[in-house]
């Protein structure tokens, strides 16, 4: 009895710890980007879907965005801020189902340490608006050896030849 009373404290007092470090994160995070809106502003420009997603840190389920099979040239852009972050010559299919890049465009992500699934992972995020887009794992091709497995919900495609929308700054 005593056995299982000291793993259900030790267990629940880690979980509270680690939920409390990520509040304590998202927290030091906010007013941190250019653009911050309330949830009200946000569900003006994206759906609930995408809200859950950029900003609760949802995951959608796999190999349902269309963006998975998107092959042709252009710029997937966040779709919250509309800031550009990947150029589609980084796009590969890495198999997981979702949309997967090898490397952003310069300056346009930002990552924190990830403790959702109890061991450490890189998430990252648009650096404009913070709207959570994935996480990067280093099991991806060359030149960078570096997986960025981006929610589709997160992104919009736009494809070249096509005007790039407006980045919100504000």
């Amino acid at each position: 009895m005593k056995r299982r009373h000291f793993l259900i404290s030790t267990f629940g007092a880690l979980g509270t710890g680690l939920f409390a470090t990520s509040l304590a994160h998202k927290a030091a995070l906010a007013g941190e980007f250019k653009v911050n809106k309330r949830k009200e502003d946000w569900l003006k420009i994206i759906s609930k879907e995408q809200y859950g997603v950029l900003f609760q840190e949802d995951t959608e389920r796999p190999w349902t965005s269309p963006l998975n099979d998107e092959k042709r040239k252009g710029t997937f852009v966040c779709a919250a801020c509309s800031q550009p972050l990947f150029k589609s010559e980084s796009k590969f299919n890495s198999g997981t189902g979702w949309p997967s890049f090898f490397q952003p465009i310069a300056g346009a992500l930002g990552t924190k340490r990830d403790f959702k699934l109890i061991l450490p992972r890189t998430e990252y995020h648009c650096s404009n608006c913070g709207g959570h887009q994935g996480h990067v794992f280093d099991d991806g091709p060359p030149p960078t050896g570096k997986r960025y497995c981006n929610n589709g919900l997160a992104l919009k495609f736009v494809a070249d030849g096509e005007a790039l929308p407006e980045v919100l700054k504000s």
